[in-house]
């Protein structure tokens, strides 16, 4: 399973795209230079300001070009409905793999806020589903556990050369990644709470008002 470029992507404004996800990524949105990325994209200032406008333009355009990635790798995770050993944590960070320093230093910039909140929607696509199947009904909201989950996620990016330090191993390497996919699916079939311990502290935090 793979995920093809978009017919865009052959065109100048996608190659000036390109070139801004990764300024942005390496000197940060108030650092990085709309001439720079002209410059990494082989086209003239006047051509980036012909197409975006702005700078903050152009942020917009990069984070909403990866929240439709990540629409068309979900549509197609969702597409795949028959038995396959399609690893899709690996097909989705593949993805992402040449964007994830501009996601890093987005989020801790406190932009990306398209990207994120994308991810917000489709987890409470899966979320829909999962509730089905609960054994006990879910006491808070749908949205609010997807927000957290996917900041959960995301700290990933953000944190990745700690994780790698602490893993022992580089996160975006064949290895690395493997290792965090065997990881989260350990910790996810294993829950560190029992239905009953989980009541108890929420019995508890009842009674805190």
């Amino acid at each position: 399973m793979t995920i093809g470029p978009e017919p865009e992507d052959l065109t100048a404004r996608a190659r000036i795209r390109d070139a801004a996800l990764r300024h942005f990524g390496e000197h940060g949105f108030e650092r990085a230079t709309i001439r720079g990325i002209a410059e990494t994209a082989g086209v003239s200032s006047g051509l980036v300001r012909h197409h975006f406008g702005s700078k903050e333009a152009l942020r917009e355009a990069c984070d909403d070009y990866l929240a439709r990635l990540l629409r068309r790798i979900n549509d197609q995770v969702r597409a795949d409905t028959l038995p396959s050993d399609v690893n899709y944590v690996a097909v989705a960070q593949a993805a992402l793999g040449p964007y994830q320093r501009y996601v890093a230093r987005a989020l801790a910039e406190g932009r990306a806020e398209t990207v994120f909140d994308e991810l917000v929607r489709l987890s409470e696509e899966w979320l829909e589903e999962l509730d089905r199947n609960r054994p006990d009904p879910p006491r808070v909201p749908r949205k609010a556990r997807a927000a957290v989950g996917t900041a959960m996620a995301l700290s990933v990016s953000v944190l990745h050369q700690h994780l790698s330090r602490a893993m022992g191993v580089e996160v975006y390497s064949p290895e690395g990644d493997r290792l965090l996919a065997q990881a989260l699916i350990d910790i996810y079939s294993h829950p560190m709470l029992s239905l009953e311990d989980a009541a108890k502290y929420q019995e508890a935090l009842d009674q805190q008002g």
